[in-house]
């Protein structure tokens, strides 16, 4: 889920950047695929008439929903067994009134994590205080040069994001004298164009701003907003993802050196920041029909929150307890929109990949933002499992609307670990606060996919989790022609060349193949 910004300060690049492109329709992808509109034929599945026979519950595993949003508060898990705001564990299941989930990154008393680090921080943490006092030629050991690599790597990106911070401190200052300049807080682009300041680096940050809001057609405000934000995001950077002093367990207060242990943690599922999740949570099930806001792919979903993802990298421990968790309160979907490129103890994650596969739970997860092939570099968490795979586990990867390029940009793929493409850029979808936005990534092409996938299961509940992915692959339609290679601008490939099944998520299609099983 990191708030991972690639930032560039050069006006051409920047203008780029902020310009608005006109966004398709709220629900595009829920039409038939076309050259133009490369959807998942939700509504013909719809037009099917197929009742639903069977409520699913999807569990959200995520950095926090916000379970007081208008299009979700209909469509939520609440526990049965738990009497709310009693503070007894009613159910004797270990956690304290989860009412609609559970959160493993706070404390018994309420505090929670908001900034983490990434792994490879935690790691170099470790070894950090085993070697920073010793020399080269007193250790004899791969872990000191694994520990050096690191040191360089992480001085190396700690440098790179103060500069970026010190240029952007540099264009706050700007914004902040041109409002002075002008008196007003939200001044026009001929406006701001015509203030002069007195140094060169400020007069520059001027013209960069001054053609990012006639090329964008955006507004002052608006502008400031955005780079305001993508500011907190670099000292979160520094602040959290690279600072290898940082120790947010001591909020949690478990015991992190033991991987099995269960029960930690609080019941605060909305947590700091719920964008992410709630953003999630509304693909996949967003009340349908309401005429607010937006529908979800399945009307048959009922959502389940688990928070084990902060603004950094989450952690092994967290998300094998929150498998746990969400199978053994009756998940049949579990949607992983998270992904890190170290692993801490895959053990305990493997463990409970394989406890969802025991008990028949389906796992749907994002396949990463780098433009990557998995296949090369690996991502976790995955399904590789005791030397195979989880036939339990579903990759995702992410498309867009027109055929031509529908492999993002952005997307991971990998003809042997990536099951499937699902829609992922510019899907509309529930955030905190009874407000909406378009969001990109593979993190919403997974919620489509597994969307899809409860969608199918709700109208055949005698389905097997590994008959319910092959609808979702088997049922996938097949891309003909080529599509641009994810990470290059040019370079052309099949489908079928960078994923499994060599097609895109389809729900009529599934639906009819779950009839013939």
């Amino acid at each position: 889920m990191k708030k991972i910004v690639g930032i560039a300060l050069s006006a051409a690049v920047l203008s780029s950047a902020w310009a608005q492109s006109e966004k398709p329709d709220m629900h595009w992808y829920h039409s038939a695929p076309s050259k133009t509109n490369m959807g998942i034929s939700l509504d013909e599945a719809y037009q099917m008439g197929l009742p639903a026979k069977k409520q699913i519950i999807v569990a959200v595993v995520d950095g926090g929903t916000d379970v007081n949003h208008e299009d979700l508060n209909e469509v939520l898990w609440t526990n049965p067994g738990e009497i709310a705001g009693n503070g007894i564990d009613d159910d004797g299941n270990g956690y304290i009134d989860d009412i609609h989930g559970w959160n493993f990154i706070g404390g018994a008393d309420g505090r929670n994590v908001g900034g983490d680090n990434m792994e490879k921080v935690r790691l170099y943490a470790k070894l950090r205080k085993q070697f920073e006092n010793l020399d080269a030629e007193d250790v004899n050991s791969q872990d000191y040069l694994v520990y050096q690599e690191l040191k360089m790597d992480i001085e190396k990106d700690r440098a790179r994001y103060q500069n970026v911070m010190e240029r952007m401190s540099v264009l706050q200052e700007t914004m902040t004298m041109i409002q002075e300049k002008t008196g007003k807080e939200d001044p026009s682009a001929e406006e701001v164009s015509a203030v002069e300041l007195d140094s060169a680096a400020n007069n520059m940050m001027v013209m960069i701003i001054s053609m990012a809001m006639n090329k964008g057609g955006e507004s002052f405000s608006s502008l400031k907003g955005q780079i305001d934000g993508q500011a907190d995001q670099v000292g979160n950077m520094l602040n959290y993802h690279y600072n290898p002093d940082l120790n947010t367990r001591e909020i949690v207060g478990d015991d992190y050196n033991n991987p099995w242990e269960r029960h930690y943690g609080n019941a605060d599922v909305i947590g700091p920041d719920a964008g992410h999740g709630t953003h999630v949570a509304g693909i996949i099930a967003g009340k349908r029909g309401n005429n607010i806001g937006m529908d979800g792919v399945c009307d048959a979903a009922q959502i389940m929150v688990v928070r084990v993802v902060p603004d950094g990298d989450e952690r092994d421990k967290d998300v094998a307890n929150g498998i746990i968790y969400a199978v053994d309160n009756g998940a049949q979907i579990i949607n992983m929109s998270f992904g890190k490129g170290t692993n801490w103890y895959k053990p305990c994650v493997d463990s409970a990949v394989a406890y969802a596969l025991r008990k028949g739970v389906l796992l749907v997860h994002a396949a990463g933002n780098d433009g990557a092939n998995n296949d090369i570099v690996p991502k976790y968490p995955n399904d590789s499992l005791n030397g195979g795979f989880a036939s339990n586990w579903i990759e995702i990867g992410a498309s867009q609307i027109d055929a031509k390029h529908l492999a993002t940009s952005f997307s991971n793929y990998g003809v042997a670990n990536v099951d499937v493409f699902s829609p992922g850029r510019d899907i509309y979808s529930s955030i905190p606060n009874n407000e909406y936005a378009y969001f990109n990534g593979t993190s919403m092409a997974a919620p489509c996919a597994a969307g899809v996938a409860a969608l199918v299961w709700s109208r055949y509940p005698h389905l097997t989790v590994q008959q319910v992915k092959a609808c979702l692959m088997e049922g996938s339609v097949p891309v003909k022609g080529k599509v641009i290679l994810p990470g290059t601008d040019k370079k052309k490939v099949k489908l079928k060349d960078i994923c499994v099944s060599g097609g895109l998520v389809n729900a009529k299609k599934a639906l009819e193949m779950a009839a013939t099983l």
